[in-house]
């Protein structure tokens, strides 16, 4: 679906065409033509290509979706593909813009994401002086405006493993409703790896490509931008070493829950150990004077039954006594 199709001159909104008006205006030096896709069906992919005269390769992939996040050249254009990230009610969804650039030209080709770019271009147009160098203003308007959308969904991840980590030194009322809150503080962090991963792969790779844009040899389209693909990688950066320290911390919470569950298991165990020794000292008592033979001291005597219960009593109150100030009950 065609968003919208301008061409511009010397940085000012020239006028909105229609896409059969492309080839009117693409060989005139002093103008750009700035086209946004949704969704585009490979007719209309079709027709930018013959418009635009855009590498069969890059058209292909535009079309076929579900790319790498990368930067590549085609003889004087470039094809940029980055992800487009949201975070619904808790959930990522993953959409995808392709972006074709070339001299007089930018074609952004947005597939399955409800992100618009009319921001981007209402910015651009606010500032003629930047939009007059032309597409490679373009592009890294597109590029920053994506990467900065990146740093509120990492935000909500931080959110989210803060919470995780609290529930995580949380007490609970019994050994059961311990047992089923260290299992699903697994399964969230576990889910919260599987999230930060997935915004990895959109960020690394881009940080590659956006690499090729401001050091050594800039291709043609990018040649007066070098300090503005800089600064976008400077943020591609500083989201790829947070990402980096959250899933070490994801997995250090994961060792920590896990150790957490094993000191409860031995809390228990030890108050378990405790009561069976208690028993354990009133079976023995019990057992011995249990065993009827004829001749036992106390056997025939008045208080005999009183002063064992009273014994054994004594005795198992005494180590109760001991294992309460050890710790163990």
């Amino acid at each position: 679906m065609l968003v919208n199709c301008v061409v511009y001159r010397r940085g000012e909104k020239l006028a909105e065409l229609p896409v059969q008006d492309i080839s009117d205006y693409i060989g005139q030096p002093d103008c750009f033509v700035w086209v946004a896709l949704k969704d585009a069906t490979p007719e209309e992919l079709a027709e930018m290509q013959e418009e635009f005269g855009l590498h069969e390769l890059a058209v292909e992939d535009a079309q076929n979706g579900h790319q790498r996040p990368k930067v590549e050249e085609y003889d004087d254009s470039l094809f940029v593909v980055m992800k487009l990230i949201d975070m619904v009610d808790g959930k990522m969804q993953v959409g995808e813009i392709a972006v074709f650039v070339g001299r007089n030209y930018v074609l952004s080709v947005r597939n399955h994401s409800q992100q618009t770019f009319l921001g981007v271009r209402s910015r651009a147009e606010r500032e003629p002086h930047l939009l007059q160098l032309g597409s490679g203003y373009v592009l890294y308007a597109l590029m920053d405006a994506v990467v900065d959308r990146y740093f509120p969904v990492m935000e909500a991840l931080e959110n989210e493993l803060e919470e995780i980590e609290e529930q995580i030194f949380a007490k609970s009322d019994s050994v059961k409703e311990e047992a089923n809150s260290a299992r699903e503080n697994i399964e969230r962090l576990y889910a919260l790896k599987r999230k930060v991963t997935q915004l990895k792969h959109a960020v690394a790779p881009l940080m590659e490509g956006v690499m090729r844009l401001h050091g050594g040899r800039v291709p043609a389209p990018c040649n007066q931008m070098h300090e503005y693909f800089r600064d976008v990688s400077d943020h591609l950066q500083r989201l790829n070493n947070s990402l980096d320290t959250m899933r070490d911390t994801i997995t250090t919470a994961i060792q920590v829950n896990l150790s957490m569950v094993t000191i409860e298991e031995s809390e228990v165990t030890k108050r378990l150990a405790a009561w069976a020794g208690i028993f354990a000292v009133a079976t023995a008592f019990a057992g011995i004077w249990g065993m009827n033979f004829e001749f036992m001291p106390e056997l025939q005597w008045r208080w005999g039954y009183p002063l064992a219960l009273l014994l054994m009593g004594g005795v198992c109150g005494l180590l109760y006594a001991r294992f309460k100030r050890s710790g163990w009950l």
